[in-house]
């Protein structure tokens, strides 16, 4: 593992301190001095009167893992991206790296995008790759990632597990106490 990988696992390891941190906090209804707490402006929510305070307490506790989530999810679409620019220069997208099917794929969702006449959420193909198709950059370019990974299989099962994860987190629903904990063991299996 080279330094940029140890320093994002170690990112992704104090995010989940911290998570644990602040549960502990909210539980003992104590103050552990961390200073890192979330300041809410009360004005922002003068303009949401319609909204119910037991959605707005259920996204404050959703707010942990979202972030957990995109940081991780970030950290994945860096990785592939910089192993791929590692191996083969600045036109990995469109050489041989990437299947077809999901460059038309992505190409096709940025379109999407384009025609609604709302900004693209990016100007970086692969920010428009699913999950499963990162899974599948990663595995069919094995001779690049192998030796970041203890195994292609391990890598589709955590990807797997991600996606499954993601569904509630991206569509507002609120995390079972097994999800949150499967989401805590994925994230370190990923980190391992």
């Amino acid at each position: 593992m080279n330094v940029d990988e140890a320093l994002k696992v170690f990112g992704l390891t104090t995010q989940l301190i911290e998570h644990e941190l602040d549960q502990v906090e909210a539980g003992l209804g104590i103050d552990l001095g961390r200073g890192n707490k979330t300041v809410v402006i009360e004005e922002d929510h003068e303009y949401y009167p319609q909204i119910e305070q037991a959605f707005r307490d259920e996204a404050a506790a959703m707010a942990p893992h979202y972030e957990m989530f995109y940081s991780l999810e970030k950290t994945i679409r860096s990785l592939v991206a910089e192993t791929l620019r590692a191996a083969d220069g600045g036109s990995w997208w469109s050489g041989m790296r990437v299947p077809t099917k999901i460059k038309t794929d992505c190409d096709a969702r940025r379109q999407k995008e384009i025609d609604t006449g709302n900004t693209p959420r990016s100007d970086d193909e692969l920010d428009f790759a699913t999950f499963g198709e990162l899974g599948q950059i990663i595995t069919s370019n094995w001779d690049v990632f192998g030796s970041l990974f203890r195994s292609a299989k391990a890598v589709e099962r955590v990807m797997s597990n991600l996606n499954t994860l993601r569904g509630p987190i991206a569509h507002c629903s609120p995390l079972a106490e097994d999800e949150v904990l499967r989401l805590r063991l994925t994230v370190r299996d990923w980190s391992a």
